[in-house]
């Protein structure tokens, strides 16, 4: 069969590069899986008889613009947090911020811009991203979150060429991998960049309810504050991280009413609005925040650890936001490797997340540590760790 050749462009799929890289025995009894960003603390105590209250709802297909409680509670956390009043048609339901992420660039891109539609995107990345871009036929633009950049990409300093056919910007704050988190300086330069080159902002903020001591803000939030148009910028968000419910699959995207007209339209022939059991679980979540406040004392809990067992490794950067920790390695895949075989504890290497630019892997010098095992787990990992690596 006859493939389209632009998914030749895509990276190597994360997870399966990894079962095969550490497809070797390793010497310890015991072993600590800090890989994959699945949250295991415990989600509110109410899911439960929510959920079974709600059995029915499974008898029959799902509204596809979702439930008016549901919404009504998505509405409200973004008052609560944001200072937002967003109507109820300018907020879509999602089975998980993916399936959102990916069918904004399918709703929302043009056929052209200028020529070929370009799609910016970070780079280390999460790659969904990439897939979007490819799957439009546009061509994806990878601009360097390093270092030298504070984590966050410099859309700024991507060529004028480029810009002017640039259709979308994926950006995520708080940042997976890194932990960086954009401040309202950073959204209003880049909104300001989209106003001048006509380009959507899609804003991915499933870690913006993890944080230290100062509430991430918000795309959406400086788009309002600064006028901009109204469609200029699109967010997304997940109960995953916020509410410890990865298998809920719930999350919602929110921004102009022809952005979301068109996604919503998308959705009707193409996707699966979430069922009304589920729905409401997610609205009584959403509701809450009482839980939210406990993880995150949780997980400041976990950024002492970490700070603790690794403050004093040369370019250790404690995260801002968010449950990974992004530590520098000679090469992350021998250390992935190393680390596995001696210790028992599972990493990413940090080039799975990323493309190569320029002759170079931005995460080939790192690796990435999921810090969402019980405490007593993630202090004993990050323990082998730094044995292990930085002894």
């Amino acid at each position: 069969m006859n493939f389209p050749e632009r998914f030749s462009d895509l990276p190597a799929a994360t997870w399966p590069r990894l079962r095969a890289l550490l497809d070797v025995p390793t010497k310890a009894a015991e072993t600590i899986n800090m890989t994959i960003g699945e949250p295991r603390h415990a989600f509110p105590a109410f899911v439960g008889d929510i959920l079974a209250a709600n059995l029915a709802g499974f008898n029959k297909y799902p509204d596809n613009d979702g439930t008016v409680a549901h919404l009504d509670a998505i509405a409200g956390f973004l008052h609560r947090r944001y200072g937002l009043t967003v109507p109820h048609e300018q907020i879509l339901t999602l089975n998980g911020t993916r399936e959102g992420l990916y069918n904004a660039a399918m709703a929302l891109c043009p056929e052209a811009k200028n020529g070929k539609p370009v799609i910016l995107t970070p780079n280390p990345f999460y790659q969904v991203y990439a897939v979007a871009a490819l799957s439009v036929g546009a061509a994806p633009y990878y601009v360097p979150a390093t270092a030298a950049t504070n984590h966050l990409p410099d859309y700024h300093a991507v060529p004028a060429e480029i810009l002017n056919r640039t259709a979308i910007a994926y950006a995520c704050s708080p940042a997976n991998p890194q932990g960086a988190v954009a401040d309202e300086a950073y959204w209003r330069d880049l909104i300001t960049l989209a106003e001048k080159h006509d380009f959507q902002i899609l804003a991915d903020e499933c870690y913006s309810e993890i944080y230290r001591d100062t509430p991430p803000t918000g795309a959406l939030e400086v788009a309002t504050k600064m006028g901009a148009h109204p469609e200029r910028v699109v967010i997304f968000h997940s109960l995953s991280k916020r509410s410890n419910l990865p298998g809920l699959r719930s999350g919602f995207c929110a921004g102009g009413p022809e952005s979301l007209r068109r996604m919503r339209l998308l959705r009707a022939f193409a996707g699966a609005p979430l069922p009304e059991p589920l729905q409401a679980v997610a609205a009584a979540v959403w509701n809450d925040e009482a839980h939210v406040v406990e993880n995150r004392a949780l997980y400041h809990r976990k950024y002492d650890i970490a700070d603790d067992i690794l403050g004093h490794i040369d370019g250790y950067q404690s995260p801002q936001a968010g449950f990974f920790l992004w530590l520098p390695v000679s090469d992350g895949e021998e250390a992935a490797v190393h680390l596995w075989q001696e210790t028992g504890v599972r990493t990413l290497p940090g080039a799975y997340l990323s493309k190569v630019q320029d002759g170079e892997n931005p995460g080939t010098g790192y690796i990435r540590v999921a810090m969402v095992a019980p405490t007593q787990d993630v202090q004993r990992g990050l323990t082998l760790i730094r044995d292990c690596l930085y002894g």
